[in-house]
């Protein structure tokens, strides 16, 4: 988990700060994003939306029909232009903080959370949904360790949502909002929810 840098995350006067989620599949990104979003009184963004309205077609269609490597530079066009977007909160899709250019921008960003799942709790939220490719990847423990770890290290908040629902994680991104210090957090302050807890 990095320190906070960059520019002061408050919008203009009488905005709220962006604040930028993301985790693997299952993490809870669109209804804690949703719910944040209401709480804060800003637009909700999800990337993967934004990516569906302008290709006209699914993120599996997508998938299927040009590959992954092409999915993921569209999705990297995309995440780029919703990050200059000021006053929302914006949920990106599980994969989209794994592209080398969309972390350089994540690490510029004053304030990003993780939304922390374990693979088997992740699963289980997820189902078999046919709308989620990666469900299908051949290795889905190794791709896990390898977002998780990167998320981590990207992110200036991680929560684990293990226990908590959709509420308790708005919640207490709304106290390390209101917990940073003139709108900067000090590691010392930084809130995160260890494994297992709730």
């Amino acid at each position: 988990m990095r320190t906070p840098t960059g520019p002061d995350p408050a919008c203009p006067p009488g905005q709220a700060p962006v604040v930028v989620l993301f985790g693997f599949m299952g993490a809870g990104k669109s209804a804690v994003g949703e719910r944040l979003a209401h709480a804060l009184g800003v637009p909700y963004v999800d990337s993967d939306d934004e990516i569906v309205a302008g290709q006209g077609r699914s993120i599996a269609d997508i998938f299927a029909t040009d590959g992954e490597p092409a999915f993921r530079a569209l999705e990297h066009t995309v995440v780029a232009r919703l990050l200059t977007r000021p006053g929302v909160v914006l949920a990106l899709g599980g994969g989209a903080a794994m592209h080398p250019a969309t972390q350089a921008l994540l690490r510029a960003h004053p304030c990003t959370v993780h939304l922390a799942v374990s693979l088997p709790v992740a699963l289980a939220r997820c189902g078999d949904d046919p709308t989620r490719p990666m469900l299908r990847h051949p290795d889905l423990a190794t791709l896990h360790a390898r977002r998780t770890a990167a998320y981590s290290e990207l992110a200036t908040h991680v929560i684990d949502t293990d226990r908590l629902d959709a509420d308790q994680v708005c919640r207490d991104i709304l106290q390390v909002l209101a917990d940073r210090p003139t709108h900067r957090s000090h590691p010392d302050s930084t809130r995160r929810h260890p494994p297992g807890s709730g």
